[in-house]
């Protein structure tokens, strides 16, 4: 190869072009084949954004009866191999989406029961059995009761001297603060899932991801129990109202639900199963007793949660009402009311009495984990995975205060309750109202009980099919004067302890303790490094007890526990 050095060197022209010159081309016509493939994906990209669109202000129904009566309409296939109600519902979306597309117009189909659009959008009920009908007729007579005791005790409590309210929270709060870790035990081999005092707090319920249930004395923490029947993991348990304080041990004390779906029910006296409640199609979370200990609710990660009578061992209610997981559930100490929370991010408070929904706790960012009912009747607590719990007002339907609980997820929550303060009731039972206020009374008329207004200005039943009407003129307007008895009562009663404070459990590895009247934190309890999964205050208040993922639990104490 020759080079020629004396080959001069090439001298660079440069072309110059202003910028308003250069061509803008939003539309892509300056041709080619990427810009061509760029249109395409530009014109799908909006499609799908736009069918999008369409497909949330599709109005589809939730019933699926109703469900498959349009996909036959449609000419579409009722059901598919191993499809559920939910994919069903999908599917239907989408045929219809596709379909009002396709003709520019919404297709309009009419529905066997020639209901409109608008209804359909609306809550929809499905008849309930004898058996439904008979429970929520005794649950009213017992919540009625129950409540009418309530309000006439709050009613005494009001005029309770400022200086005796102030030292017997003063007295509590100041035994909260010496609490401390008095001991833990090594639980299962698994997690540890729940946990549970006994009512009459001498005895201690664990459960664990084995799918055992154990039994511990308190608070010496020796096993003195195992129960085995679940195949899969528990997720929650609940002890009968009246366990270990006057029913037989033969009888139900407690029951747990399980991952393969099933509700058991377990006495003290023997280690098999006394009843399997089956229903659930997937993974039981919280269960609860109802006040009456007649009824035993279970949340499940189905969708839905349950209500069965203990002593037939069967199951009165489905209750649908979230879009996702159901995991916790709490009963009124009424038993009028009981709530439900799961996955969605929502709450949702019910009338057991009618099966409507009385409130919907929507406000908390991610899953509800835990919630309870306060003791005062008209408070429901909410932790979730937003690390904060939600106060709820049901008076005002609204959220009264947002604690920032935990630096993570909130897994439990329970208010305190003194099992001296609060008996149990059987659902039967008659209820001993003689030294109550002679303002509340039941009114035969509206079946409600009447209580004075907030203005004064007269009386009307609180609860009953005519609530919020005029009680008649037998019951005098404004508010009465309590009895001879109700103001004895008054001079020597005293504030009572329940509700004073609530416990939660938090996935960083802390128990707090928090008042319930400014909501403020009482005591920081720290366990071990594993996330706490639950907690649970014993009755005598003496003891609150957690248990932790790192299959451990522990019990927490004060200067007056041992």
């Amino acid at each position: 190869m020759t080079v020629d050095w004396h080959r001069p060197y090439l001298t660079p022209t440069f072309i110059t072009m202003d910028i308003d010159e250069l061509v803008v081309d939003n539309t892509y016509q300056l041709g080619g084949e990427d810009d061509s493939r760029e249109r395409e994906q530009n014109a799908a990209l909006i499609e799908e954004l736009e069918r999008k669109k369409r497909m949330r202000t599709l109005a589809v129904p939730t019933d699926d009866r109703k469900v498959r009566e349009r996909l036959r309409a449609y000419g579409e296939p009722v059901t598919l191999f191993g499809e559920g109600n939910g994919d069903r519902r999908d599917r239907l979306k989408v045929i219809q989406e596709q379909m009002e597309g396709g003709g520019g117009g919404r297709v309009v189909v009419e529905d066997s029961d020639d209901e409109s659009s608008e209804e359909e959008e609306e809550e929809f009920y499905t008849e309930g059995s004898d058996a439904l009908l008979h429970a929520r007729r005794k649950l009213a007579r017992y919540s009625l009761a129950r409540a009418r005791k309530r309000i006439a005790r709050q009613r005494i409590e009001v005029g309770l001297p400022l200086g005796k309210i102030v030292n017997v929270r003063k007295a509590v709060f100041t035994d909260l603060k010496t609490f401390s870790n008095l001991g833990s035990q090594f639980g299962d081999d698994r997690p540890l899932s729940t946990i549970r005092f006994s009512p009459n707090s001498q005895l201690l319920l664990t459960t664990s991801w084995t799918g055992d249930t154990k039994i511990w004395s308190v608070p010496n923490l020796n096993n003195v129990g195992v129960r085995r029947g679940h195949t899969d993991k528990v997720g929650g348990a609940a002890w009968h109202p009246a366990a270990t304080v006057g029913l037989s041990d033969d009888a139900v004390n407690f029951a747990t639900g399980g991952g393969e779906g099933d509700v058991k029910l377990w006495s003290l006296a023997s280690e098999k199963p006394l009843a399997t409640l089956s229903g659930h199609t997937n993974r039981v979370g919280r269960i609860a007793f109802h006040p009456s200990g007649a009824y035993l609710g279970s949340a499940g990660f189905d969708g839905t949660w349950r209500l069965w009578d203990v002593a037939t061992q069967s199951e009165l209610l489905v209750q649908e009402g979230h879009s996702k997981e159901v995991m916790a559930l709490a009963f009124q100490d009424d038993g009028a009311l009981a709530a439900s929370a799961g996955f969605d991010a929502i709450g949702r408070v019910w009338d057991l009495r009618t099966g409507r929904t009385a409130m919907v706790l929507d406000g908390h960012a991610k899953e509800i984990l835990a919630l309870d009912f306060a003791p005062n009747g008209y408070q429901v607590a909410t932790g979730s995975g937003d690390d904060t719990v939600r106060i709820w007002d049901l008076r005002a339907l609204k959220t009264a205060y947002t604690i920032p609980a935990h630096k993570s997820s909130v897994a439990d929550v329970r208010f305190f309750r003194a099992a001296d303060e609060s008996p149990y009731v059987a659902l039967d039972a008659e209820v001993d109202t003689d030294d109550m206020p002679e303002a509340m009374d039941v009114d035969a008329d509206t079946g409600g009980v009447a209580a004075a207004n907030g203005n004064g200005n007269g009386s009307a039943p609180a609860y009953g099919p005519n609530a919020g009407k005029t009680a008649p003129a037998s019951v005098p307007p404004g508010p009465a004067e309590p009895s001879e008895a109700a103001q004895a009562r008054a001079a020597s009663t005293d504030l009572p302890r329940s509700g004073l404070f609530l416990v939660t459990a938090g996935f960083d590895s802390t128990v707090r303790i928090w008042s319930a009247d400014e909501w403020s934190l009482v005591r920081n309890l720290a366990t071990d490094a594993g996330k706490v999964m639950s907690v649970d205050v014993s009755g005598d208040r003496r003891f609150v007890a957690s248990a932790s993922y790192s299959r451990s639990f522990h019990l927490f104490g004060g200067d007056n526990s041992l």
